[in-house]
């Protein structure tokens, strides 16, 4: 900077107007001081060229500072500009990996837990008040066992009554039975005529009649009293009870509800897409939640036609080849399957970016090392990959590291990177 001579009688600022601008210090490039990494240093020194007063007349401010700082401003713009061309210097460099297509055996990990694969809803075949409920939650039952009982006050009424029937109808049977030996003894000696035999015989007939119905109104009537007890009929693990005693139900009610000793599903929701993609091996294993030492294999048993409206799911019946003791009713297990073998790039994640609203990937052109976005089809994530089905050719090198800042047309240095 020129100092002034501020004893001459030319004034506080004796060099003329063409000196000063001739002499002033000139701005920096700003592009090249990004790039340099000094952009806080030739922007104070810009400031401070700017603020020169004008010695000459400090009431007019100098006419080279608002040019100063247009020229300034215009580079700022061009330097920090996101689609300005790339102006050379250093390349950028990357890392790299070549894009293979290659068999990809996705596996499905789903959580569900073990069901009975026969479940018993049982009830009483007869109406009436509970009296007493035996049995709860988790109780282990066996065949003739008794789970609850009702009023069976009903039940003993029509019992008498169906016996008091049977009586009535035997002592009618006896007369007639008595009646038919009398004409009978009447007709050898022609004391009797033979319709009196005829009608003494049907009479007999329907007596006997009269007590084969009474009989079996009897064997009913025992019957329905012992349906007042309510037993399993098999032998299991109570699920569900639905009435306490003193409740009133009705037959066909549902008072408790079994899962049946024997055969074990591992049951899961699966979402819809996953049906229509068939595992590559029919054999399913499964593990404990809690424990995965503990674990056996099974084959789809069930699908649900019915696709659950609130989840989006269907229910899947895996059937255990073998129930571990510690696979109980209710237990979490985790069930895997491999699907098809599928034709696949699987690319570190670092690779994927967003270009126009799509997934994308930085392409390397061999010949020019320039890069640009291609747009691929995203297949799924996994932890660290992302595996694509389409939009890459075999062979073609991707960018997986630095690609944050890169523009479409840059040159880049790549460095080969490691393949997971």
């Amino acid at each position: 900077m020129i100092v002034p001579d501020r004893t001459s009688r030319q004034g506080p600022w004796p060099l003329d107007t063409a000196e000063r601008v001739r002499t002033m210090p000139q701005a920096p490039d700003l592009r090249t001081s990004l790039r340099n990494g000094s952009v806080e240093r030739h922007w104070h020194e810009s400031a401070r060229m700017t603020m020169i007063p004008n010695l000459g007349n400090p009431a007019r401010p100098c006419r080279f500072v608002g040019l100063q700082r247009a020229v300034l401003l215009a580079s700022l713009i061009v330097a920090i500009s996101p689609g300005a061309a790339w102006s050379g210097g250093a390349p950028a460099r990357v890392g790299v990996v070549t894009a293979r297509v290659a068999d990809y055996r996705p596996s499905v990990s789903l959580t569900g837990d073990v069901e009975a694969q026969v479940q018993s809803d049982i009830s009483f075949r007869v109406s009436g008040r509970i009296v007493e409920r035996l049995v709860d939650i988790g109780d282990h039952i066996t065949p003739d066992q008794i789970l609850a009982r009702v009023d069976g006050q009903e039940q003993r009424i029509a019992l008498d009554t169906a016996n008091a029937t049977l009586a009535s109808a035997q002592a009618q049977l006896q007369q007639s039975q008595a009646a038919y030996q009398r004409q009978k003894t009447l007709i050898t000696s022609n004391a009797t005529s033979q319709s009196s035999l005829d009608a003494a015989q049907e009479n007999l007939s329907v007596a006997e009649a009269s007590v084969a119905a009474a009989t079996a109104q009897v064997e009913q009537a025992k019957e329905q009293l012992g349906y007042a007890d309510l037993r399993a009929g098999v032998a299991g693990t109570v699920t569900a009870r639905n009435v306490e005693a003193g409740q009133v139900v009705q037959a066909g009610q549902t008072v408790v509800s079994i899962a049946q000793d024997g055969a074990r599903d591992a049951v899961f929701d699966v979402y819809e897409a996953l049906i229509d993609k068939p595992p590559g091996s029919p054999e399913i294993a499964i593990a404990l939640v809690s424990d995965p030492a503990v674990k056996t294999t099974g084959h789809v048993r069930e699908i649900s036609p019915i696709v659950d409206a609130r989840k989006g799911t269907i229910r899947v019946k895996i059937g255990l080849k073998e129930t571990p003791p510690g696979m109980s009713l209710g237990t979490a297990v985790r069930g895997e399957a491999s699907l098809a073998a599928q034709k696949r790039f699987v690319l570190p994640s670092s690779a994927l970016f967003e270009w126009q609203g799509k997934p994308a990937v930085w392409t390397v052109a061999a010949d020019t090392r320039a890069v640009q976005p291609r747009p691929v089809t995203l297949d799924r994530y996994t932890t660290h990959d992302v595996v694509l089905s389409a939009g890459l050719e075999d062979g073609e090198t991707v960018v997986v590291r630095g690609g944050q800042l890169l523009r479409p047309g840059q040159i880049v240095e790549t460095v080969e990177e490691q393949a997971r």
